[in-house]
């Protein structure tokens, strides 16, 4: 093919689909199309917003953890509540170690060209740091309401919190993502009558 030349573009359904075959980009609400390289380098920058973000919580939190065992309050503490403390830094060490392993994992593979596997990495990291970020804040909050409030109440409001956390940190994310599958499959069965049924095109 000389510079003169163009390739013919496909006209009629085809030219139109999608975004990719029309010159005036993507319609309203649509996304550019993305290549490989760019998917995975966005990706990895939102993986280190979303970790500066969580960062930024757990060591503070676990900051305030490791401090409490230093003040005069702590000797008076029962059995049950020091048990609640030490699990509670545990998991605080737990969630602290996988949301900065991204990092390490970037600066230990950086130029190996595995960009696509530390991205995947990352993200399961995240995930599990979310559930002991979770479950250290769930924690560390019956613990000091134990010292502050009489009674089972408490583990009440404790339990209260985590309900909350799981509903807004997992519940809602799966039903929007639920939610926005129903919408993409009723928008393609709205556009290929009689695929679902099985009946050829």
């Amino acid at each position: 093919m000389t510079m003169t030349e163009q390739p013919v573009e496909p006209v009629g359904e085809d030219a139109t689909c999608c975004g990719r075959h029309d010159d005036r980009g993507p319609g309203p609400g649509a996304e550019a199309p993305e290549t490989p390289r760019e998917r995975v380098n966005r990706r990895w920058n939102e993986v280190l917003q979303e970790t500066r973000v969580t960062q930024t919580g757990v060591q503070i939190l676990f900051g305030f953890l490791l401090s409490v065992a230093f003040t005069p309050l702590f000797r008076e503490l029962e059995t049950f509540d020091r048990v609640v403390y030490v699990v509670t830094v545990v998991l605080g060490a737990a969630a602290t170690g996988s949301l900065i392993a991204p990092v390490s994992l970037h600066r230990l593979l950086s130029g190996q060209r595995m960009k696509d596997e530390i991205v995947e990495a990352a993200c399961r990291l995240m995930r599990c740091g979310m559930v002991l970020l979770a479950l250290t804040i769930g924690c560390t909050l019956l613990l000091i309401l134990r010292v502050v409030v009489p009674g089972v109440l408490a583990e009440a409001l404790a339990a209260g919190v985590m309900l909350w956390f799981g509903l807004c940190w997992y519940a809602l994310p799966l039903y929007l993502r639920r939610r926005a599958a129903r919408r993409s499959r009723a928008g393609w069965c709205a556009a290929h009558p009689g695929r679902e049924t099985g009946e050829a095109p």
